[in-house]
């Protein structure tokens, strides 16, 4: 159906030019596997290369699983994602709204008005074993205002977030890990056991994916792997790369970012979810948890849409939906054809890569586009914008380390800095900008301005809104 020799070598060439360690990939068709690629190496010493069973790190792409579980048990009369998320975590609430006033679904496509800030992070520094004391690290533990080991602890926080609310609920879509923390201990409650034991009997049991597991910290998925789990690869700025197995440990984000697996069970994930939950011939999801998730709920337009746990955009009469996913030693990409039977999935065991460029290629072959084809959803408008005065300012991200974007603006020409890195902007429509690296003109981020009473009071940067300093 494709020049699989052609794709090979387009992902090998991107590989090669990421200075990636190790990835593999998969296409999973309406008639089973269409395509098996791997790439470089597993293990610190570089004698043993990825395969078809080695299990990676997922990081977020757990988070639309997670989703998919609330939306069984709603399909089920369990719960209703219009609940208050109070109902099940009494103590939950956001400064400045009643208790009430955030529910399962707000929290599922990130519209709770919960900011960007810590807690994640934290949960790192303060519970995985055996990480480099770097001054970074050192920072963040002497910040955390406690360990950050449970769900209450994160709650707490949120109730007293010392940043501003982003809006009332349903307002502002800001990526919050916090919330798909929270929805974890949601699915115990309202299934009556753990999301661990739940994901396994209800999603990967059904769809045979039977090298997966929800893994809060690693010990459990070294002996599901046989010995067949990756290493984890990060690349200096000097170009040298670090390995080790300390793999990140997070006790209350289970759900969010904990699930281990291999390019091809997600594949097979993402293929049922092409086909509303169908599986070798029969309905192994329910229709309506799948429809819940990505289906008619939510628009479609060339612009991503969040859905629960995943995007959906239109690219040539497709339907896309996909998720990202990243940690210490992994980066990850999953994306489905709506309607179309085909899931895909790369799976990289090096941290803080991109893996957009490897998912186009592939998505691409099945479209019949040229592998190199873009798909960016944020086009050059072809003309200025029209009041630049508005998005003068310094907006700021509290998770982790503070992100700061500043805007400038001289005789009518925008600029700006992230993080002291300077940005050439380029309009896009409404307020929507592309951020690019001046010296190569490569993407730095997206920008989306927010503007209220005659300037802008926030900026979506990617996936997260900063906040006017």
């Amino acid at each position: 159906m494709f020049d699989k020799s052609a794709l090979d070598a387009c992902l090998s060439g991107l590989a090669q030019h990421k200075q990636l360690a190790g990835v593999s990939a998969c296409i999973m068709g309406p008639e089973g596997s269409v395509y098996d690629w791997h790439y470089g190496v597993r293990d610190a010493a570089g004698q043993l290369a990825p395969d078809s069973d080695t299990m990676f790190g997922i990081a977020s792409m757990s988070k639309s699983i997670t989703a998919l579980c609330l939306c069984i048990l709603e399909s089920e009369g369990r719960l209703r994602l219009d609940d208050p998320v109070c109902r099940y975590l009494p103590a939950f609430r956001v400064p400045g709204q009643p208790p009430e006033a955030v529910t399962l679904w707000h929290l599922m496509n990130h519209t709770s008005g919960i900011p960007p800030m810590e807690p994640l992070e934290w949960s790192i520094v303060m519970n995985t074993p055996g990480r480099d004391d770097d001054e970074e690290t050192l920072r963040l533990r002497s910040d955390a205002p406690n360990p950050m080991a449970t769900i209450g602890q994160i709650v707490d926080y949120i109730a007293h977030c010392p940043y501003p609310m982003l809006g009332a609920p349903g307002e502002v879509m800001s990526y919050s890990n916090e919330g798909y923390a929270i929805l974890s201990y949601v699915v115990d409650a309202a299934a009556g056991i753990p999301l661990e034991q739940f994901m396994a009997e209800r999603v990967f049991a059904p769809l045979g994916m039977t090298r997966t597991l929800l893994d809060n910290g690693i010990d459990a998925a070294r002996t599901l792997s046989g010995g067949n789990i990756t290493s984890l690869f990060e690349l200096r700025e000097d170009g040298t790369r670090t390995c080790d197995d300390c793999w990140s440990v997070l006790p209350p984000f289970r759900g969010c970012a904990m699930v281990k697996s291999t390019a091809r069970d997600m594949a097979v994930y993402y293929r049922a979810l092409s086909l509303y939950g169908e599986h070798e011939g029969r309905q192994a999801l329910p229709r309506r948890a799948v429809e819940l998730l990505i289906g008619q709920y939510h628009p479609v337009s060339p612009i991503n849409v969040m859905c629960l746990g995943l995007n959906k955009r239109e690219k040539a009469g497709h339907v896309i939906c996909e998720h990202a996913g990243g940690l210490h030693g992994v980066s990850t990409k999953g994306a489905l054809l709506l309607g179309e039977g085909y899931g895909f999935s790369v799976l990289c065991n090096q941290g803080d890569e991109d893996m957009d460029e490897l998912m186009w290629a592939m998505l691409n072959a099945v479209m019949g586009l040229p592998l190199e084809t873009s798909h960016q959803w944020f086009i050059p408008a072809q003309q200025p914008f029209s009041s630049p005065q508005m998005l003068r300012g310094r907006y700021i991200g509290h998770e982790g380390t503070p992100s700061i974007v500043t805007i400038h603006c001289a005789d009518g020409v925008l600029s700006g800095e992230r993080d002291g890195k300077p940005l050439t902007l380029v309009y896009c429509g409404g307020t929507r900008f592309l951020a690019l690296d001046p010296t190569d003109g490569s993407l730095s981020c997206r920008l989306e301005f927010f503007i209220r009473d005659g300037r802008a009071w926030g900026v979506r940067v990617g996936t997260r809104v900063f906040g006017r300093d």
